[in-house]
């Protein structure tokens, strides 16, 4: 059976879904002002993973990934570009997308944007009001009394007294404790707003989520998702929000992805040490991309540096290297098989994917060694059930979208230079072309079958 690392519980824990046969899942999308970086793609990636795995499993899943598309970075960013908030969040939306789908990653069965549901996060903040939970302000705000609530911090692991202590919160003089959060914010001239029984005013970013996972999921669903850097206080503030209003357990699982890092730094917007999704992708594959972010257990940190994407990339040509060339029959996979059932036992446990690659290496060995078109086929429907090799191997080999240099056309005509030379038996010249071919990174192999190649 699955076993899911819980946060909230601090261990693996079997998965037993509230509904049989049923998983509804919500993960913590973006925030659309800029371009998605490489700390998006992991998040983005890694719920793709696990939601594949849980159809793979038979289950039938409803995965929600939010847009936060009303916010202070929204607003601000919209001012200095001159340009309507809808404008904004509308171009980010479609690079999102843009950027998901070169990786690989399935679009999620609902995508609900914070300003379509205002509605509801008026409700939810007015059952928190009437049940003492929160309070409006004589700003026009509306705060969240953290200590009204028994359970606060428990995802995180910390007493409100040591959150009190070891936490920079902005001193407010509307708020009851500093550790109060808003949840309705008052609107200020120039921004956005809506109409409440508070006055005119935005939601705060914690009760968006609340809300929408609520309106598409229902007040306690099974696995909720996003990166480590939201566990607090994003997530345990959603889970105070929810519980406090809905009189019950706001999710079973939460899961959360680990911080990527560069230089043993956590990549963040504020050290300037940063990559889109997009820079990343002009010098790489989106596939080799996909292929670094999966090949570490999710939970782990990830290490990002041009090495590790250079050792990324050698590592998928093995893999499609061993499928060369070789016409593979009509497959279905039989778990009981041993490299299967191995890859099947990583899965469960926690999806470990680190471990699940091992079973695709092993295999691609075993292809090479034995040209089993058995094998190969359980290696191609292995590694599609994560999203990759689902593509054409000389495709991938010969550069893929990350092809620069010589066009397929030049490399063509190169190798019929120098097969006319090994035919002429001129084999200096023909030695020639393939070192000048190998200085510009690309490879020449020679068969029985002809001359192939591929880029380093």
């Amino acid at each position: 059976m699955l076993k899911i690392y819980n946060s909230l519980a601090r261990e693996k824990q079997m998965f037993v879904p509230i509904v049989a046969g049923k998983v509804s899942m919500y993960v913590c999308g973006m925030t659309v002002y800029d371009y998605c970086h490489l700390g998006h793609a992991r998040v983005m990636v890694v719920f793709d993973m696990v939601n594949r795995w849980l159809r793979t499993s038979g289950y039938d899943v409803t995965y929600v990934r939010n847009i936060t598309d009303i916010d202070d970075k929204i607003i601000k960013r919209a001012q200095e570009n001159g340009e309507s908030i809808q404008a904004l969040t509308a171009r980010f939306i479609t690079a999102m997308d843009e950027d998901a789908a070169r990786l690989g990653v399935m679009r999620p069965d609902m995508e609900p944007k914070a300003t379509e549901h205002i509605t509801g996060m008026l409700d939810m903040i007015a059952a928190l009001i009437d049940k003492g939970f929160a309070y409006p302000a004589d700003n026009g705000d509306v705060f969240y009394s953290v200590s009204s609530f028994a359970g606060y911090g428990k995802l995180s692991g910390k007493s409100l007294e040591d959150l009190r202590a070891g936490e920079r919160v902005e001193i407010d003089q509307y708020k009851r404790d500093p550790m109060d959060f808003v949840l309705w914010k008052a609107a200020k001239p120039g921004e956005p707003s809506w109409d409440s029984p508070w006055g005119k005013g935005r939601p705060g970013w914690h009760i968006e989520c609340s809300a929408m996972g609520a309106c598409h999921l229902g007040p306690h669903f099974d696995i909720h998702g996003g990166g480590q850097d939201l566990q607090f206080p994003h997530h345990e503030n959603e889970i105070a929000q929810s519980e406090a209003a809905n009189g019950c357990t706001f999710v079973n699982y939460w899961m959360h992805n680990g911080f990527i890092r560069v230089d043993d730094e956590k990549m963040s917007k504020s050290l300037g040490n940063f990559f889109t999704i997009r820079q990343v992708l002009e010098k790489y594959d989106p596939e080799v991309v996909r292929f670094f972010i999966l090949r570490a257990q999710y939970r782990s940190p990830l290490n990002y540096s041009d090495q590790h994407l250079d050792d990324a990339r050698q590592a998928l040509t093995r893999l499609y290297t061993a499928l060369r060339g070789l016409a593979l029959p009509t497959f279905t996979i039989d778990w009981q098989q041993p490299q299967a059932a191995r890859f099947k036992a990583a899965m469960d446990d926690d999806f470990n994917t680190s471990e699940a690659f091992a079973v695709l290496f092993e295999l691609a060995s075993e292809v090479n060694r034995t040209a089993s078109l058995a094998d190969a086929a359980l290696l191609k429907a292995l590694a599609g059930l994560l999203g990759l090799l689902e593509r054409d191997p000389e495709t991938f080999l010969q550069g893929g979208e990350s092809a620069q240099g010589r066009s397929a056309d030049e490399i063509e005509q190169f190798i019929q230079l120098r097969l006319q030379a090994r035919q002429s038996k001129n084999f200096a010249e023909a030695d020639r072309i393939r070192k000048q071919l190998a200085d510009e990174g690309i490879l020449l192999e020679d068969s029985p079958q002809g001359t192939s190649w591929r880029r380093a």
